[in-house]
């Protein structure tokens, strides 16, 4: 039996969640309905059965062949963590790139899941850190920061993924690990990850603050130390 995972994206544009209130679905995965109804490529790659995908490419299925919501095989094995289902559909032609109907591409639907294997996996195919995807023009470093995912943050920087770009809510990684995280040691190192990397620290969101700014407000007193101790980025010549 397949359980059906829960992803979570970022709230209204413009807007933050009150305290306490649920993010609002953005990504999302395949149905128990449509699970029932998956057949071929879908159904193989949502079970995780490598031998099945490779007789039904073999037998002439196309291995970018996408669902109702515009999901590819590959999207599917993200979301369900089918690393075995994820190599042979690399191997046989899957575009590691393709876009869902929100416009996620596989690479951020493991990094939400927090899955380092798959983000390895999708890497080494070809999967483009500095995409931007989804309804809020987010990066997978993005997601990985706001759900404090440690092991695939670094993974996404020693990638290259672009350190400060701002997504529609006007945040950095750096500022979403402290903005929508908990405070906890997990975004703790996110945050520490980010800094040592040379992410911006004088980046300001809408309202003019900073991460700093931020983590002191909600006291986050580890995060704020980190945040202090980094020296601001040198100021370019014009």
């Amino acid at each position: 039996m397949l359980l059906i995972p829960v992803f979570a994206s970022i709230g209204h544009v413009g807007t933050l969640p009150a305290a306490g209130e649920p993010l609002r679905l953005a990504q999302i995965a395949p149905s128990e309905t449509e699970l029932r109804i998956y057949a071929g490529l879908h159904a193989a790659a949502a079970e995780g059965d490598a031998a099945a995908i490779e007789r039904l490419v073999t037998a002439g299925e196309k291995p970018n062949l996408q669902d109702s919501r515009s999901r590819t095989p590959l999207h599917v094995a993200a979301f369900f963590g089918q690393h075995a289902a994820a190599r042979a559909l690399i191997r046989l032609g899957a575009n590691p790139n393709a876009r869902e109907r929100q416009r996620f591409d596989a690479l951020t639907i493991a990094a939400i899941a927090g899955d380092r294997e798959m983000v390895d996996i999708l890497l080494a195919a070809g999967a483009d850190s500095h995409a931007i995807v989804g309804p809020y023009d987010s990066t997978a470093l993005i997601e990985a920061a706001h759900l404090g995912h440690v092991a695939v943050v670094e993974r996404l920087i020693a990638a290259r993924a672009p350190l400060d770009h701002f997504n529609a809510l006007g945040f950095t990684a750096l500022i979403e690990a402290v903005v929508l995280g908990n405070g906890s040691a997990a975004h703790g190192a996110v945050v520490a990850a980010l800094a040592r990397a040379g992410a911006d620290v004088d980046l300001t969101d809408r309202q003019g603050m900073t991460a700093l700014a931020h983590a002191e407000a909600r006291g986050y007193r580890d995060m704020a130390r980190v945040l202090a101790a980094t020296e601001p980025r040198p100021m370019r010549s014009p």
